[in-house]
């Protein structure tokens, strides 16, 4: 399982969000967040931490930050309690904590699942169930969190259906595709690729492409398969998902001259549709 750290979209979103950070946090118990990271620093506000959390980090300054979130996480800001948890996540400027990682992005789930799909926050929400779901495939190691694929289904499965969020509903497929945490069914990993794929997600659209291309599922599309994996290898990273380019070069070799005359028209089509 291929587990994706989350659409570009979030990137900008942690900036954009933080602008937004006059909405008002809610009152948390902070016994229910995890030990504290740092040496918590006293803020004027919860305002005041996120603006400079983000100042301190945008300027590589991982340490100041982490400390400033942390302030804003204890008062249960979800935008500081997402970041500080994706920082655990990747080890990005701190230790790498995934018990940690979890803990954060389990607040923002229980605290924030009601968000409204259109909110400015909507994206951090969906990412936490996302995240929560990686951990819940994988398990972490030495700790209470056990693997458990039904459980990352359940929380895949709220992020695609009710956030509409791209990165799990292709994970959803996956599960889906494998029989893991739910009863193996093409059709379904096909129709939430599906979904994943029209949103541009490249994982999906290769996942998609190549069902298409053997008619494993669905009908055998085999121009309609070359074009969501031409589509997929464009927008592809060429060290993390160099699998895409693999599969697309195989495809493409193999695929006739009509075949590939197809893909292209279909590519311009669905590019203009998106414009």
């Amino acid at each position: 399982m291929r587990i994706s750290s989350g659409p570009r979209l979030l990137a900008l979103l942690w900036t954009v969000a933080a602008s937004a950070a006059a909405v008002p946090a809610r009152a948390a118990d902070a016994r229910a967040l995890p030990g504290p990271l740092l040496a918590t620093e006293s803020f004027g506000s919860v305002k005041e931490a996120l603006r400079l959390g983000v100042r301190d980090y945008n300027a590589g300054n991982k340490i100041g930050a982490a400390k400033a979130l942390e302030y804003a996480a204890t008062h249960g800001h979800a935008l500081a309690l997402w970041k500080l948890g994706r920082m655990l996540a990747e080890g990005d400027g701190i230790p790498r904590n995934d018990l940690k990682a979890f803990e954060y992005f389990s607040r923002v789930a229980d605290e924030n699942a009601d968000e409204a799909p259109e909110s400015p926050r909507a994206g951090v929400v969906a990412n936490a169930f996302v995240s929560l779901g990686g951990y819940f495939l994988q398990g972490i190691r030495g700790s209470y969190v056990r693997p458990n694929p039904e459980r990352a289904a359940e929380m895949f499965s709220y992020a695609a259906s009710y956030f509409g969020d791209p990165v799990a509903q292709y994970q959803l497929g996956r599960l889906y595709l494998e029989g893991s945490g739910v009863d193996l069914d093409q059709r379904q990993a096909a129709r939430w690729l599906n979904l994943a794929a029209e949103k541009g997600y490249g994982p999906a659209q290769a996942e998609l492409g190549q069902m298409l291309v053997l008619g494993k599922g669905v009908p055998r599309q085999r121009a309609r398969g070359l074009m969501w994996l031409t589509l997929a290898k464009e927008g592809a990273d060429t060290k993390s998902e160099a699998w895409i380019a693999a599969l697309h070069a195989e495809t493409f070799e193999a695929a006739t001259d009509s075949e590939r005359r197809m893909a292209s028209n279909f590519v311009e089509q669905f590019q203009a549709k998106r414009r």
